[in-house]
């Protein structure tokens, strides 16, 4: 029962790799865009899984005990909290970290070039379109692709009541 808690390198080096593997995974999921786990796919959960498979290793490494592994989860629920704190009091972090909204359709018009850049197939974009109850974007004043990955709109009579159409 010992070895439960036996740890094979410091402790220190299961709470450090856990920091640097919540950062670098973050780093990776910037890079790869904002419709990356924007709606959840198959696809996107088969990489969520095997990420977390590959990432084990590089968080506790050839460890076996239960202790290192939790202190790398730990590590990683503090980098976490952290974070979030650091991007609640800056604004310009909080940017850094999670991106601004793209513009997808202004004024009734979709920018090809944007949902390109984005990666939104059009068939992803009319599903949003459809699930706010629009069948075309004439209706829609500003379409937005979110931080996190959600498309949101603001439909012209909307617009008329808050006094900006």
């Amino acid at each position: 029962m010992s070895e439960w808690f036996e740890l094979s390198e410091p402790w220190w080096h299961f709470a450090g790799r856990g920091v640097l593997t919540y950062i670098g995974l973050l780093v990776l999921m910037r890079l790869a865009g904002k419709r990356s786990f924007g709606e959840m796919s198959a696809f996107d959960v088969l990489v969520i899984v095997l990420a977390g498979g590959t990432l084990r290793t590089a968080i506790i490494g050839d460890d076996h005990s239960y202790l290192g592994a939790f202190i790398g989860v730990a590590s990683i629920l503090v980098t976490n909290k952290a974070l979030g704190w650091v991007c609640t009091r800056f604004p310009w972090f909080n940017r850094l970290v999670e991106g601004m909204p793209a513009i997808l359709v202004r004024d009734g018009r979709r920018d090809e070039a944007e949902l390109r850049r984005q990666s939104v197939p059009d068939a992803a974009f009319n599903r949003a379109l459809h699930a706010a109850g629009m069948e075309h974007e004439g209706s829609v004043v500003i379409a937005r692709l979110e931080p996190n990955g959600k498309i949101t709109f603001v439909r012209r009579e909307d617009a008329s009541l808050h006094g900006s159409g």
